[in-house]
C-alpha cells in the first residue's frame, strides 16, 4: 500500500513536470537550453564515472593513464573525447542559455530566484570544467592550474591559506591532483541537486515568454507541443557532437596538452579552454593583481544584480535600446574572447582594458537605463 502510495507520487511529479507542465504558448527553440543541458550533464556524469574507472591520480601515471584511456581500452577514445568535447557543447548551450534569459529578461520579477539558481548553477559548472581541465595532467593543463590557484594569493589574509589548502603543499603537486579529482567527481551530483532546485523554482514562477506579458490564459501542456522541439533539439545537439568526436576531436583544444607537464619548461603564453577567455582576458586586462581578480570574479557575480538593478516591470526586450545595448555586450564578450587567445602585447592589452571598461558600464549603466525607460513608458 505504502510502495503504491510512493509510486502513484512519483508518477504524479513527472507528470507534472514532463508532460502537463504548462508553458507559454509563444516560447520558441531558443527555450531548448534547458533541457539540452539537462541532457548533456548526464551525458558528462556518465562518461566520467567510466573515466574514473581507469584514470590514476597521481602526477606520474595521470597523463599516461589518459593516453592509456585513449590507445588500449576498448572503445575508451571515444568515451574520453565525448566527455571532453561535452564539456565544450555544454558551455555553447550554457552562453545561448544565458543569452536569451538576457534577451528575453527572464531575470526580471517574479523569476528572480529562477535567474539565481542559474547563475549559481553556472559557476559550479565552470569549477568542475577547470578541474576537468587539469586532470589530464598535459603542458597545458598543469600551467594553468598553476596560474589560476595562484590567483588566490592575491586575497587579503586568507590568501597564502586558500591556496595551501588548494595545493595540499606549497607547490601544485601530487595533492593537488588528488583533491582536484575528487572535487570534479563531487561537484557534478551538486550541481544536479541545484538543477533540481532551478526546476523547482522554474515550475513554481513559470517560464517566461517572447513578449514578457503574462501569459497564464494561453498555456499548453508541455507534451507534445515542446518535447517535439526538445527532440529536434537533441538531434542537432547529437549532430554537433558527432561531427566533433569523429572529425574534429581536438578543435576545441590545445595541442600541448598532448605534452606531459613538465615543470621545468614554463609556458610563455597560457591559453584557457575557449570558454574561459573571456575572464582569462578581464584578469589581465587590469595591471593590479588583486583588482584584476576581483574585476573577473565580479564579472559573473553581476549577472546577480541583474534582478535588482534593472526596474522594469515588462520585457525590456521590447526596447530598441536594449536590443542594441545586448548586441553591443555580445559582440564586446566575443571580442573578450579572442582578446583572451592573444599574447598580453601592444594593441591587444589596449583593447583589452577597453573592452572590460565597456563590458561593467553595460551591465551597471546601460541596462538598468533601459529598465527605467520602460517603467516610464509603461507608467505613461
Amino acid at each position: 500500500m505504502v510502495r503504491g502510495l510512493k509510486r502513484n507520487r512519483i508518477l504524479s511529479i513527472v507528470n507534472s513536470f514532463l508532460v502537463d507542465s504548462p508553458l507559454p504558448s509563444n516560447i520558441n527553440y531558443w527555450y531548448n537550453g534547458g533541457s539540452l543541458l539537462g541532457l548533456f550533464m548526464i551525458i558528462q556524469i556518465l562518461t566520467g564515472v567510466f573515466l574514473a574507472m581507469f584514470y590514476t591520480r597521481d602526477i606520474s601515471l595521470a597523463f599516461e593513464s589518459v593516453e592509456y584511456i585513449l590507445r588500449d581500452v576498448n572503445k575508451g577514445w571515444s568515451i574520453r573525447y565525448i566527455h571532453s568535447n561535452g564539456a565544450s557543447i555544454i558551455f555553447i548551450f550554457l552562453y545561448l542559455h544565458i543569452g536569451r534569459g538576457l534577451y528575453y529578461g527572464s531575470f526580471s520579477y517574479p523569476r528572480v530566484i529562477v535567474w539565481s539558481t542559474g547563475v549559481v548553477i553556472f559557476l559550479l559548472i565552470m569549477a568542475v570544467a577547470f578541474l576537468g581541465y587539469v586532470l589530464p595532467w598535459g603542458q597545458m593543463s598543469y600551467w594553468a592550474a598553476q596560474v589560476i590557484t595562484s590567483m588566490f594569493e592575491s586575497i587579503p589574509v586568507l590568501g597564502g591559506g586558500i591556496v595551501e589548502v588548494l595545493w595540499g603543499g606549497y607547490a601544485v603537486d601530487k595533492p593537488t591532483l588528488t583533491r582536484f579529482f575528487s572535487l570534479h567527481y563531487l561537484l557534478p551530483f551538486i550541481v544536479v541537486g541545484l538543477i533540481l532546485v532551478h526546476l523547482l523554482a522554474l515550475h513554481q514562477y513559470g517560464s517566461g515568454n517572447r513578449l514578457g506579458v503574462n501569459s497564464n490564459s494561453d498555456k499548453i501542456p508541455f507534451h507534445t507541443y515542446f518535447i517535439v522541439k526538445d527532440v529536434w533539439g537533441f538531434i542537432l545537439a547529437f549532430l554537433l557532437m558527432g561531427v566533433l568526436v569523429f572529425y574534429y576531436r581536438n578543435l576545441l583544444g590545445h595541442p600541448d596538452n598532448y605534452i606531459a607537464a613538465n615543470r621545468n619548461v614554463t609556458r610563455l603564453h597560457i591559453v584557457r579552454e575557449w570558454y574561459f577567455l573571456r575572464f582569462y582576458a578581464i584578469l589581465r586586462s587590469v595591471p593590479d593583481k588583486v583588482l584584476g581578480v576581483v574585476l573577473m570574479i565580479g564579472s559573473i557575480f553581476i549577472l546577480l544584480l541583474l534582478s535588482l538593478i534593472n526596474p522594469s516591470i515588462i520585457n525590456i526586450n521590447l526596447s530598441r535600446l536594449y536590443r542594441v545595448t545586448f548586441w553591443l555586450f555580445t559582440g564586446n564578450l566575443l571580442i573578450l574572447g579572442g582578446i583572451g587567445s592573444l599574447r598580453v602585447e601592444y594593441p591587444w592589452e589596449w583593447f583589452g582594458k577597453v573592452c572590460t571598461t565597456i563590458h561593467f558600464i553595460v551591465i551597471l549603466v546601460i541596462f538598468p537605463i533601459s529598465g527605467y525607460l520602460d517603467l516610464l513608458v509603461a507608467i505613461s
